[in-house]
Parts: C-alpha cells; structure tokens; sequence
C-alpha cells in the first residue's frame, strides 16, 4: 500500500484546522438541475469572491477580539507567530534550525518520510506567521515586517525545493496536499501582496505536484478523504491562479467520494466509513472528509461552481448515521481513530496537553455546525441541539475552554452554545451494529459502549509513520464504555502510554510477546475468520466473533448480549498452542494518578494498596464509581491494582518522551498457558451501585445461559422477553434452530407482538431455515429475503441467499398467540 499522511499531517487536524462561516447564508439543501450556467470567462471579480470567501472559511468573522476566549487564542497566535518569525534562518536545505527537507538521498523510505515532512512543516509555520498577520487583535496585525517575513519564506521554499522541477520524495501526501494546501491559504490571505509573477509560479509548483490527472481514477490515494483534500488543493490553486478550469475539474473529482461503497474506502450504506482498504476511521479521515467537504460546499455555493450533484444529500446523510453514534458526550470513540489514538503529547506543544478524545471532537463538532448550514433546515435544527447537548455534558474536556481548539472551531461552538433558541438534545437510547467495518455501539440512558472487532474484511490495528506501536489487540473485542456523569475521562488521561497493551477491556488474548509495530507499516494484519458482526433491533443487541489472535494461533468464539442496564458477555471454544498465557480481560480501568475506588469482592472491601493482587473464586465484584461484574455460577477472578509508567514516544515515535504514571485495576480470567477448549462467562453492569451489583448476582432467575460452546452461544433474559443466539454451526438453542451459521435474537412484548432479527456476518449463508418454538399467529412484516412463512404451533421462516447482504439485519415483525 502506499503509505498515507506522516506524523504532522493529520495529527493536528481536529484541534488547530479551521474553517467557519459565520455568516456565509449557507441555506437549502442539494437538488439536481440547479447547477449556475458557467459563464464563457469569469470575471476578475468572481474569483476574487472566492479568495474573500474562503478567507472568511479559514479566519472567520463575527467575534469579538477583545472577549474571551478569542482574546486569548489571538494572543497565543501572535505569540506563536513570533516565535516562528524571530527563529526563521533561510539556508540550504531548511527554512528554519533542525527543520531539514534537503533529502541527500531522496527515495521513499522511512528516512525521507522525515524530509517530505519538514516542507509541509514548514509551510505550516508560515501559515501560522501569515494567520496572525491576517487576524486581529494578536500583536502582529498588519506587520509589515511580518508580513515581507513571510513572502520571503515562500520564495525560499519554492525555489529550494516546492517548484515545478523538483521530483517528489518522501511521503506523497506532503507534496500533494499537506504542503499545497498551506501554501494556498498563504496566497489567499496576502494575495494582493504577492506579484502576478510570484501567484503564477506557485501555480505552477501545484500544477506540477497536482496534475489533472491525480483526479482520473477513484483508487489508490486518490480516495475518501484524500480525494477531497486533493480537490481542495485543486479548487484553491484555481482560485488564487484565476482558473476555471482547475474549479471545475475539482469541483467535478468529488462526486466519486458520495455514493456509498461496498468494498474498499468511503463510506457505506450501513454508516461505516472505511479508509486504507480495512481501517475504521470515522474520527480521523473520515472527520478530515467531512471538513473538507464542509468548507468546499460552503465555498462554491452561490457561485457559478456550485456544487450541485444530487449525491451531496446522501453525503450529508452520513452525520447522523456515521458520526453522531461514535461521539458520546462530548468524546469521539477512540475506536474509529486507528493510529490517531497514539498522537499524544508533542514534546514542542505548549500546553503539553495530548490530543485526546476529547479534542479530537471539537473539530468534528465544528464541521457538524459548518455543514449544518448547507443542510435542510431540520436537519441543521437536529444536529445543532445534538451538537450543544454533547458540549454541555461533556465534564471533562469541553470544547470552549480547550486551549488548543483552534479560534476559527471555538467561533463556531461559542454561537451555537450563545444562541438560547438551541436546546440540547439528550442522547439517544440506541444499538447500531456496522457491519462494514466490525463496530457497534450501545447507548442507554446513563451509560455508552463500543466494541472493536477484526474480521477478513478489517485489520486489527494500524500502525506506520511510527504510530500505533501497541494497539495490535484492538481488534481483540475490545470493549470500552462510558457514565453520563462518570469515566469520561477513562481514554483521554494518558491512556495509551501507560496502559498494558496486553490487557484492554473485554479482550481475549495471548500473552505471547510481540514487537512494537509488529508486522510492518500499512500491513493492516487481518485474521483468516469471517464470522464477525451482529443482529439488532434498534435498542437491544447480539453479537458475536470468531477470534484469531493477532501473530497467534490463539482461537475463540466470543459472545456479546446488549441489554438495558447490562452486557452478557461469553467466551468459548479459547484454544492456543503458542506456549503463552490466555487472558480475558473483564475490565481495565484507568484511575488516574491517585484514584484508589473501593473493590468489593462478593461484599467484601480488598486493599486499596498499589500493587495489591489476589485471585479467588468470585460471584460478584464491585469498583465503586465505575461497575459492578457478576460471574454466574461464579469463577476464579484475577484481580490487580497497579502504576503504570510510559511516555507517548513509547507508542509514537514521533511524540513526547516526558513520563506519566497512572493507577490501574485490573479484572480478568486466566485460561493458563495453551488453554484446550476454555471459556468465561460474565455480566457487566456500567454504573451500578453495590447493592443493584448484589441484587443481580442473588436473582438466579434473570438469566439463563442457553449455550456456551463453540458450536452455539445463547441466552436469555426472561424479564425483557429476550433471547439471543450466535449459530456458529447449525443446530437447536432452547426454542430457536437455524439450519445455517446465522446471528438470532427474539424480543417479545407484553403486547403480543415480538421481533425476530436476524443476519448473516460470516456472508456465506445462501439458504436458511429459521424455526421458533413458540404459538404464533401471524406476520406482520418481513423483508423479502423472507420466503416463505409458516404460522401455528410454532413459526418457520425460510431464507433466501444472505451472503450478499453485507451482514445487515433482517428483521420480522410477528404476533404471537
């Protein structure tokens, strides 16, 4: 694969990138046919438009520079801006001290990737420089000095290195979009200070690194995201060189990324968003995409390039079914942010805050409210009061008090939270299963969860550009959650640096040593199962997932039952001959640098001393402020409170080395070394007190476990009328028989009614035959992979071929005798 972005160009993105339009008068929606007629030349006067608009886009107005927290931000930048003025020393090879790009051996390897990145780098410095000339209100507005400062870099730069005979090395990103797109701000920001001559060569370097022909095919990495950044580069150099032609063609390229894919990068009917063939990565390309488009809509429209394609809608479309169910109170999951997860803290930041879940959303909250106003005006209603709902909740890392939040995002958030006509929405009580892509999510009133899983179709990690070293069992099942009022804060306090890699929540692992990056850049390692995914009915969820381990022969069949106040989790069939331990990790909870919770085994307090450690048989345990974990049947509980020691460089090679120690406790059940047909079963309850955790454990009649094998695992929970089955093999749990490996859950209702939900997640079933033990009387609705249906004593229900309905669920509506 062609590696993508280096450390710098995307890492800074959802914090620092801008974009607002305050008062731009986005309004309506896209309809098809209503594309302006191009005039036969455009005038001056219309591309000049388009340089004051997109300043607006990368400035923003509407906000007052002496109120916080513009008046800080400004300072900042100014501060910022100076800096990298008073440090600026044009010399052979580098712009500025320790900022070399001169490659001495210019190719594509890992050594270059550090050069290609530097003129990227350095353009960013200029932009920050030209930024702060631009703004008011930051100490160097309208610095003349400042300003020749920076003309003076940009010419340095171009005839170096970014000039229209120079071949590319290094990482292709940073001389096709990282650097361009810095460099076109540059021209639209101090373009009446630049000459004819200066615009025109600039052009000319764009031209070169951004052909035309970079927009004729939709592969490689002219896709997703990358497709729109490079349309932008495209669309600008059009703008700031007076082309027609370069808009149109730009603005033309985008229609591949709308319509939904069903393979490879882009986003999926189901809501999945995939980007390097096999990377769920909603929070960082994806919100990268939705930005781009965002600014690019907000920029064309009312022009003569408006964009018009009616798949916009659609594109629009994917804010609620594709972003909205990853961003919790205020956070974006870590699990649809691949290797971003790992870009901590930068050594140079002045903060010396990490990026974390937390900020990584303020950007993509900004991006909802800009493309808002392209939207309708209910949707624009909708995702305006989810967007403060998430900001007024959000305890931890809220969005108008983060330092690093650029000025432009902290305009748009700060009128949205002004304007008193917009009421927060709640968050909603949902279960979204995406297939494409091996994610869920399960929301309920006071609590949230993720799961990450691996499949033939999605790696379990990413790592390259020296990014996400340990992650390799993220696609283990993992399981992260989160309270209403408590453990936002469980991802973001330097998580990734000190956690074991080894023991993330919800895994089933070996412990078989692996090495940091283990299998390469981009190799995207993917297990050899298909039988991954799940069944919902819109609130309650089943899922299921045949295990191989990462670079193991480690196996397991694991089972997930997503239920109102809890989640059954099972485990099966966990074989391993690889010599290693076999760990299920039942939670892992990050407490800080000094929390120490009460741990009551069966009732009873444990130590709260650092380095405690027991393993005994448990019925129940309870971590006061986070969860209670029931065992039915009871099991024998490893349990350990430690500190843990790290440094971002541990898991990213280009972030800080600065150490942080954080407290852990740790539950999770040993199958030993090279376990033969193990298993685990627990109940985990996010938020539950003590005595609810108590209550649980005591009433033996709220569960029943149908299955626990590597053949079938089931269960049911008669109080909710709930009955879930993972058929890895055909065959009869309680009253349910599938003829065929299939996902089966049953929600009946005290109105007579109950839904049947099927799917097929290994894609192979081209023939089922469904049969419920139970009197039922008729159906109400079916979809038409449903064909043909028997009623009476009990119901049979017959399938067609499944294999082509990418894992989504079919759901049966039925009344019941």
């Amino acid at each position: 694969m062609t590696a993508p972005s280096t450390y710098w160009s995307r890492r800074g993105f959802l914090t620092t990138s801008g974009g607002t339009a305050l008062a731009l008068g986005l309004t309506g929606t896209f309809t098809a046919g209503s594309a302006h007629a191009l005039p036969a030349e455009a005038a001056a006067e219309d591309f000049a438009a388009l340089r004051a608009k997109w300043r607006t886009l990368i400035l923003g107005e509407g906000f007052s520079p002496a109120a916080e927290p513009f008046k800080s931000k400004l300072a900042t930048l100014g501060t910022n801006a100076k800096a990298n003025w008073d440090t600026m020393a044009p010399a052979d090879g580098s712009l500025w001290p320790g900022m070399v790009y001169k490659d001495p051996e210019p190719d594509t390897d890992q050594e270059s990737y550090g050069f290609s990145g530097q003129i990227q780098s350095s353009f960013g410095k200029l932009y920050t420089m030209a930024e702060a000339y631009a703004q008011p209100g930051t100490g160097l507005t309208g610095d003349a000095g400042l300003k020749d400062a920076v003309i003076t870099g940009v010419e340095h730069l171009y005839t170096q290195v970014y000039n229209e005979n120079q071949a590319r090395y290094g990482n292709w990103y940073n001389w096709q979009i990282g650097a361009p797109q810095s460099l076109m701000d540059i021209a639209v920001l101090l373009f009446e200070h630049f000459t004819a001559e200066q615009i025109a060569k600039y052009c000319r370097a764009v031209d070169h690194f951004v052909p035309d022909s970079v927009m004729d095919n939709y592969t490689g990495t002219s896709t997703g995201a990358n497709r729109v950044d490079l349309c932008r580069a495209m669309i600008l150099r059009g703008v700031v060189g007076g082309s027609e032609q370069k808009i149109t063609l730009g603005r033309d390229s985008l229609s591949p990324v709308f319509p939904f894919v069903t393979k490879g990068d882009g986003y999926y009917a189901d809501g999945s968003f995939i980007q390097h063939t096999s990377i769920p990565y909603i929070g960082g390309y994806g919100a990268v995409l939705n930005d781009g488009l965002g600014r690019l809509f907000a920029l064309l429209r009312g022009s003569a390039w408006q964009v018009t394609d009616p798949g916009a809608q659609q594109f629009l479309d994917t804010v609620e079914m594709a972003i909205a169910p990853f961003v919790y109170n205020g956070l974006m999951m870590d699990n649809v942010s691949s290797r971003g997860v790992s870009r901590g803290l930068v050594a140079s930041d002045p903060f010396q805050l990490p990026q974390d879940d937390h900020n990584r959303s303020h950007g993509v909250m900004g991006s909802i409210v800009l493309l808002g106003k392209g939207a309708s005006p209910e949707q624009q209603a909708r995702w305006n009061a989810m967007v403060k709902g998430w900001m007024r909740r959000d305890y931890y890392g809220t969005a108008l008090a983060n330092p690093k939040l650029s000025l432009l995002r902290t305009s748009q958030l700060y009128e949205l939270e002004a304007d008193d006509s917009v009421k927060p929405a709640p968050e909603p009580v949902e279960h979204r299963v995406f297939p494409n892509m091996d994610r869920l999510t399960h929301r309920r009133r006071d609590w949230a969860a993720s799961l990450s899983m691996a499949s033939t179709r999605i790696s379990h990690y990413e790592t390259g550009n020296g990014e996400g070293l340990r992650m390799w069992h993220t696609g283990s099942g993992w399981l992260q959650w989160w309270g209403a009022d408590h453990g936002l804060e469980q991802y973001s306090d330097h998580y990734w640096p000190t956690v074991d890699p080894y023991r993330l929540p919800g895994i089933t692992v070996s412990k078989k040593p692996l090495t940091d990056g283990q299998g390469g850049d981009w190799a995207g390692p993917r297990p050899d199962f298909a039988w991954v995914g799940g069944v919902t009915d819109g609130e309650f969820g089943t899922t299921g997932q045949q295990l191989r381990g990462i670079f193991s022969t480690m196996t397991a069949k694991k089972a997930w039952f997503w239920l109102d106040d809890a989640i059954v989790c099972l485990g099966a069939g966990i074989t391993s001959t690889d010599g290693a331990g076999v760990e299920t990790v039942v939670d892992n909870r990050n407490l800080g640098a000094s929390g120490e919770p009460r741990l009551l085994l069966d009732g009873v307090p444990q130590p709260a001393t650092q380095g405690w450690n027991t393993k005994r048989k448990t019925g129940w345990a309870h971590v006061a402020g986070h969860a209670g974990y029931v065992f039915p049947g009871g099991t024998v509980l490893n349990v350990l409170r430690e500190e843990r020691t790290g440094a971002w460089k541990d898991v990213n090679r280009g972030s800080s080395p600065k150490e942080f120690t954080r407290r852990y406790l740790t539950l999770w059940q040993d199958h030993g070394a090279d376990p033969a047909d193990a298993s685990y079963s627990y109940v985990m309850l996010p938020g539950a007190s003590a005595a609810r955790t108590a209550a649980r454990a005591l009433d033996r009649d709220w569960l029943e476990i149908t299955a626990n094998s590597p053949q079938q695992q089931g269960i049911r929970v008669p109080s909710l009328g709930f009955t879930g089955v993972n058929f890895w093999a055909a065959g009869t749990v309680g009253k349910v028989t599938a003829s065929a490996p299939v996902c089966v859950q049953i929600r009946e209702k005290r109105d007579g009614t109950a839904t049947i939900c099927v799917a097929d997640p290994s894609r192979t079933v081209t023939g089922l035959t469904l049969t419920w033990k139970r009197p039922v009387k008729s159906v109400t609705a079916k979809p038409g992979a449903v064909t043909s249906v028997e009623t009476g004593r009990e119901l049979v229900l017959t399938f067609g071929d499944l294999s082509g309905s990418y894992g989504a669920t079919h759901k049966i509506q039925v009344r019941t005798v």
